[in-house]
């Protein structure tokens, strides 16, 4: 699809096949469907997604609950997220979508109507569990995922600046001294490339470790990781 215009037939006889009267740019709306005995429809038409659509889909609320958004369907490598987040955000808001394809096929992907998303207790469980081994508060909200300092990176850096001061030692005496329990299977899966397995079940730091302890020393401080 080039243009709007080019959504505007595919969704008008998708609409007339159900028994509508179908008209475009009535009033503020791109397309208007009547049909007796239903609440009004109106579809919000652009190329792509964008915060203007969703402002303008939002405005028509006023006139009905019937609104959708029509889109040219995705397409790319970020397409199937796009979707995604897209048809999530118009659940949300109570919004109905419509894609159309490049080859002029409609796809309703959701219809209008109230939405109470099932909670994931299980996500939620996990973020918990993250946020209370987090010590102090490393990161600044908004930071983008690199440099993110974790709880495991937290604990990488108490086993790593021990074995910076005391040289290779057994994963039990890490563990003890640092209060990291899996002290042991954190060094062996060394995920981060800072550990090295000197002889069994004794651990010591490599020059990336080193590395690693100036590169996140400001972690190491500002989240009292000592303490």
């Amino acid at each position: 699809m080039e243009r709007e215009q080019d959504l505007y037939p595919p969704i008008k006889a998708l609409f007339e096949r159900q028994g509508y009267t179908v008209k475009g740019e009535v009033g503020a709306a791109d397309i208007m469907a009547v049909r007796d005995g239903s609440e009004p429809v109106i579809v919000e038409l652009k190329l792509r997604f964008s915060l203007a659509l969703f402002h303008q889909a939002v405005a028509r609320l006023r006139i009905t609950d019937q609104v959708y958004l029509g889109v040219s369907k995705p397409t790319g490598r970020t397409a199937r997220r796009a979707l995604r987040d897209n048809l999530a955000l118009c659940r949300r808001l109570g919004l109905g979508l419509i894609t159309v394809r490049a080859d002029g096929a409609v796809e309703v992907q959701c219809d209008p109507g109230p939405y109470a998303p099932r909670k994931n207790k299980a996500k939620a469980g996990r973020m918990l569990r993250e946020f209370d081994r987090l010590q102090g508060d490393p990161n600044s909200g908004g930071a983008t995922r690199h440099g993110i300092v974790t709880a495991y990176r937290q604990d990488a850096l108490k086993c790593a600046a021990h074995l910076a001061e005391h040289g290779a030692c057994k994963g039990a005496e890490v563990a003890k001294s640092t209060g990291v329990a899996e002290a042991t299977r954190l060094m062996r899966t060394n995920h981060y490339g800072w550990f090295e397995k000197v002889e069994k079940g004794v651990y010591a730091l490599t020059d990336a470790g080193q590395e690693g302890l100036k590169h996140w020393a400001y972690s190491w401080e500002d989240s009292e990781l000592r303490n």
